[in-house]
């Protein structure tokens, strides 16, 4: 078949590391498929225009309201792949919610990454409860094998002390729903007691208004920086050598930042919401804090316990392994997309 998937391409966010995961396994089963990005177009006639002029036989769209809107009365069938905000934020609001509503009545199918989304879709839209499927995301990870650490830490101005240095990770696009200034200034007063450690903030300037309001409290905030956004391989070699990875955000579908640092043997910190307690267990395959303190407090114990580190650590990957499967989310894609002739 020829497939259109639809996605926000932003590069180096989750949704487009998704798209392209996805796109992936549709083509290793012989499908020609096409990634656009849902920001390039205004409403669903241009991409009925597309879809006749490029010939597509069906479609799919990550996010329910960003893709799935396009979508709406489209001639040929399609399915849904829920991004996160959509389910979690833009049911909030009347408008999109009804958008969403039809655009899901149409789709042949949907998936979840968690059950705890397919139940707040199944909520909202009772009879769209047999169409929604339960697929984790797949995770495989493949550091840069030459990523230079050191030229990384001066290029960010980080002393590269590295026997001494401990260096959190926050990896997010720079948008307000990822609330990257929320540990900041705790983290600063934690960094003036104890020089060694640093917090790293790193991803695409989605928002680039906010952009510069983290930009501007960052300057003003000793031990924190904001890092040059990296390719995948060279931020996951980045990760690899961080001591936490970091995650504050107010909203997330499935962060695959978070199942990316457990698959590489990196302890998590993450804030306590439902998708992020979806995939860590408390003390088990990570850490969940609730205040900026809590996080401070924690991160502590993580560097003064060894052992409780290795324990999380050796779970994550494990939870990872089992409930993440790349192979696992391939076959799930390959046969859903067969719903589509």
């Amino acid at each position: 078949m020829r497939l259109l998937l639809l996605a926000c391409l932003r590069a180096r966010t989750g949704n487009a590391t998704t798209a392209a995961r996805i796109r992936n396994h549709l083509q290793a089963a012989g499908h020609v498929c096409v990634l656009k990005d849902a920001f390039m177009y205004e409403s669903a006639a241009e991409i009925a225009n597309l879809i006749s002029t490029e010939k597509f036989d069906a479609a799919l769209a990550i996010h329910l309201y960003k893709g799935g809107r396009l979508l709406q009365g489209s001639r040929i069938p399609f399915g849904i792949i829920f991004g996160g905000t959509d389910i979690n934020e833009d049911i909030k609001c009347k408008e999109k919610c009804q958008v969403m509503g039809a655009v899901l009545e149409e789709a042949r199918f949907a998936v979840a990454f968690t059950v705890e989304m397919k139940e707040l879709a199944a909520a909202q839209w009772p009879d769209a409860r047999k169409k929604i499927y339960v697929q984790s995301q797949g995770i495989k990870t493949a550091p840069s094998a030459t990523f230079d650490w050191y030229r990384f830490l001066q290029n960010a101005d980080i002393p590269a002390d590295t026997d001494t240095l401990h260096l959190f990770l926050l990896v997010c696009g720079l948008r307000r729903v990822k609330d990257p200034l929320y540990l900041v200034e705790a983290f600063s007063d934690w960094h003036r007691k104890d020089p060694s450690v640093h917090l790293g903030i790193i991803g695409p300037a989605v928002d680039p208004v906010f952009t510069s309001e983290v930009k501007e409290k960052v300057k003003r905030a000793p031990g924190v920086h904001v890092l040059q956004e990296l390719p995948q391989e060279e931020l996951q070699a980045a990760v690899s050598r961080s001591c936490a990875l970091v995650n504050s955000s107010t909203s997330e579908g499935m962060s695959a930042a978070i199942l990316e640092a457990m698959d590489l043997d990196i302890p998590v910190l993450a804030r306590n919401i439902p998708g992020n307690a979806a995939i860590i267990k408390h003390k088990e395959t990570g850490l969940l804090f609730s205040t900026p303190q809590e996080f401070v407090m924690l991160s502590k114990n993580l560097l003064n316990d060894p052992v409780m580190e290795k324990e999380i650590v050796t779970k994550a990957k494990d939870h990872v392994r089992k409930h993440h499967s790349w192979e696992g989310e391939r076959k799930t894609y390959q046969n859903l997309v067969l719903r589509l002739q």
